[in-house]
């Protein structure tokens, strides 16, 4: 029978809190069984309010190991909180493509960038009466060339006791070729993790959790892929959600998210968790 310190402490983070209530409603679900330790929240979100505040500070009060961090969020569709931000495509943010696109070829200004992302690190802590306990990105655009640099700059600045998200993965070339998505995250994490480093940031160690959204893969399948060689403390990426009209208006990503629910909400994973010997808590 394994004992405690054998087990693997991981961390299970549902990204965008705040895109819909149907997505807020899930990840709480989610916290309150015990499948998940740490939100991440969109504070440019359209389901934000005080209700949405003050419901998931009432059930990260159910799990004692529950983070819950900022969801720094700068590409299309949601708009920025400073003024004249840019670049913008009309009034909103960049598509992520365009915007992954303009940092590689050295076109963006890390100053704006800064500045947008200390403005949501303090809408973060008006609305939760305190710094975040971590900061990662929406789309992964903290690891974006120029815009990791405005990034780290504004986490060290104004959380600095927060650790923030690298996207990369210890695992052999093999197994990493397989993704060419979590390939690119391997990367830019790379140059991330220096950055970080440099500013005194902490970083998971390991990162799991990207896969193809459009293509009907068995999520428990991806899940046991994702412990595999995940080292403790390592954390998990994942979008359990509720799907309702906000959530179709803003978001590709919808059926795959009560899927990701479903799964976590199960016995199935339940048992992963025991057969891997990795914890949440």
């Amino acid at each position: 029978m394994s004992t405690a310190a054998e087990l693997r402490r991981i961390w299970l983070c549902a990204d965008d809190y705040g895109i819909s209530p149907g997505v807020n409603r899930a990840i709480r679900d989610l916290i309150e069984r015990g499948r998940l330790n740490a939100t991440s929240v969109m504070m440019v979100g359209p389901a934000i309010a005080r209700s949405e505040v003050e419901a998931l500070q009432a059930a990260a009060q159910t799990s004692p190991r529950c983070a819950i961090g900022l969801h720094v969020t700068l590409s299309a569709p949601f708009r920025p909180l400073t003024m004249h931000f840019r670049p913008l495509d009309g009034d909103m943010f960049m598509p992520f493509p365009k915007l992954l696109r303009a940092g590689l070829m050295r076109r963006l200004d890390r100053e704006f960038f800064r500045n947008e992302v200390k403005a949501q690190l303090a809408a973060f802590m008006e609305a939760f009466g305190r710094a975040p306990d971590f900061v990662d990105g929406h789309q992964h655009v903290q690891l974006y060339p120029q815009v990791r640099d405005g990034f780290v700059e504004a986490v060290s600045d104004g959380a600095p006791k927060a650790w923030v998200r690298q996207g990369g993965r210890d695992l052999p070339l093999k197994q990493r070729l397989a993704s060419p998505k979590a390939l690119v995250l391997d990367v830019l994490s790379a140059q991330f993790r220096r950055c970080a480093g440099d500013a005194g940031l902490d970083f998971n160690p390991g990162f799991a959790g990207a896969y193809d959204f459009t293509r009907g893969t068995d999520f428990g399948e991806l899940m046991r892929q994702f412990l595999e060689g995940l080292p403790d403390g390592g954390l998990v990426m994942c979008h359990p959600g509720f799907v309702d009209d906000v959530l179709v208006g803003l978001d590709e990503m919808t059926d795959v998210r009560e899927r990701e629910h479903a799964y976590l909400a199960g016995e199935a994973f339940e048992r992963l968790l025991t057969e891997r010997r990795v914890t949440l808590g």
